[in-house]
């Protein structure tokens, strides 16, 4: 089976986070690649482990891209998942 890309149509329409395939597919990774880097910290996006599940967050995807729209309100950078409020 051949798995195509995402087109940018597509990658606008996405939810806020995504999982790691769908997120692979975006960049024309392989879904056992994308889960080997995912595994050595090495995918080109932050990944957040989430139980068993790896997931993404759509603006880094859309960032990462090129695709972020214009105008789309400031989204924080977030330097760890288990950050706390000061």
């Amino acid at each position: 089976m051949v798995s195509r890309g995402l087109t940018a149509a597509q990658i606008a329409s996405l939810p806020a986070v995504i999982d790691l395939v769908t997120a692979a597919r975006a960049l024309g990774i392989g879904r056992t690649k994308a889960y080997e880097l995912a595994q050595a910290g090495q995918f080109p996006l932050a990944v957040w482990k989430v139980g068993r599940s790896y997931r993404v967050r759509t603006i880094d995807l859309q960032t990462f891209l090129g695709l972020a729209a214009t105008g789309a309100a400031e989204v924080p950078a977030v330097s760890s998942p288990n950050r706390t409020a000061d």
